[in-house]
């Protein structure tokens, strides 16, 4: 029917020339214009500032293409517009690559956007900025909930595509230096549509199987546009949930995504990843060397040590022993000396004399010399034997 009508108007001059012989309706004049608008451009890049732009519950988007002299209205149908990693700020400019129309309903001029880009890296920066904040608001990127890698794992996960060179490199990577380490790998899309929610759902199972200790995530390098997932928040925040520690292994040197900044670790490639993940068992065999060494020697040392301690203490303890026995004999000395001053002997040195019965006891009240007829005097420088004559009490 378009088809016809464009040629009546061509044939006839245009629609002046048919104003007397056929009126034509306003749904007829804007589906002619949109065939000859279609047909006259072919899709085309436009560059402009960004005003007004609205994403409906329906998931189209409608915004106005600005420069300094003019403005285009424009169009981003739902499917195209799942493309978008965030939405345009207001005046960002952009580049956009669509078709140009005719809405007939309305008989509006505008452009069916399929591809918006802003300058450089400008809308995947917006959408980065945006949940980065999102999720450090929420204590996310906090480094006190980084948790330690171990030290010596048995089973690594690998959460990554089967079909690229990372989960070669990673295997071969892990059997070199540690061959006694477990390799589980968990499948997964890492870019295109549906990989965010894949790395999803094989970060849930590894975490539920709960048999390996620490987890790689990550891929080779690529573009934005094939980092895209990591970048996604719904990858951050299960990598913040996982109970198993993340090391992040995305190979874009040059930038930071999302999955870097909350996993427990970054490395910069999958193969760094795997030499970050396991020890080197030759690195493993000189250290256990050198700690078999170190061992001997502190071994030694400790005996030598503790000999020179002992001989140390047996020294202060002889010492000590002479101390006290010298103590003692002064002792022992001081007290004879005051026996000795305080002994018979020594009263009779001073002149004073001792009487003895014949058993040698001391005779020491006047009843005693009642009882012997005889007794002996001891002096200081002998003996004299006596007798009793006559005893009396003194009153």
């Amino acid at each position: 029917m378009r088809q016809d009508l464009f040629r009546q108007v061509t044939n006839t001059g245009g629609l002046a020339g048919e104003r007397v012989s056929r009126v034509w309706s306003v749904s007829q004049v804007n589906a002619l214009a949109r065939e000859v608008l279609e047909g006259a451009f072919p899709p085309l890049w436009v560059a402009g500032e960004v005003s007004g732009f609205k994403r409906y519950p329906s998931g189209h988007c409608y915004f106005t293409l600005k420069d300094e002299t003019g403005q285009l209205g424009c169009v981003m149908w739902r499917d195209a517009a799942r493309a978008l990693p965030a939405e345009p700020p207001e005046g960002m400019a952009v580049h956009v690559f669509g078709y140009l129309t005719l809405y007939e309903r309305a008989g509006r001029f505008q452009l069916v956007v399929r591809e918006l880009t802003a300058h450089g890296e400008g809308l995947w920066r917006v959408a980065f900025e945006r949940a980065r904040k999102e999720l450090e608001a929420e204590g996310l990127l906090d480094p006190a909930r980084k948790r330690p890698l171990p030290a010596y794992p048995s089973c690594v996960g690998v959460v990554t595509s089967i079909e690229g060179a990372a989960v070669r490199d990673i295997v071969s990577i892990i059997r070199r230096r540690a061959p006694w380490t477990d390799i589980l790998i968990y499948p997964t899309r890492v870019q295109g549509d549906g990989a965010a929610e894949s790395i999803v759902a094989a970060l849930r199972h590894a975490g539920q199987a709960a048999r390996a200790e620490v987890l790689i995530v990550g891929r080779g390098g690529g573009s934005v546009e094939d980092l895209r997932a990591f970048n996604d928040e719904v990858v951050a925040r299960a990598i913040a949930r996982s109970p198993l520690p993340v090391i992040s292994a995305v190979g874009h040197e040059t930038d930071v995504t999302l999955a870097d900044l909350v996993a427990d670790y970054r490395a910069a490639t999958p193969s760094a990843a795997a030499e970050i993940a396991v020890p080197d068992r030759d690195r493993l065999r000189t250290e256990l060397a050198n700690a078999g060494e170190r061992v001997a020697t502190a071994l030694s040392s400790g005996v030598t040590r503790g000999r020179q301690r002992i001989e140390r203490l047996e020294q202060q303890l002889l010492k000590a022993m002479g101390d006290a026995l010298q103590r003692h004999r002064l002792v022992i000395g001081g007290l004879r000396h005051r026996l000795q001053a305080l002994g018979p002997m020594e009263v009779l040195r001073r002149g004073y004399a001792l009487a003895l019965d014949e058993r040698g006891h001391v005779l020491r009240r006047v009843a005693d010399f009642r009882r012997v007829s005889t007794f002996v005097l001891r002096l200081r420088d002998g003996r004299v034997e006596a007798r009793a004559e006559r005893v009396s009490e003194e009153v």
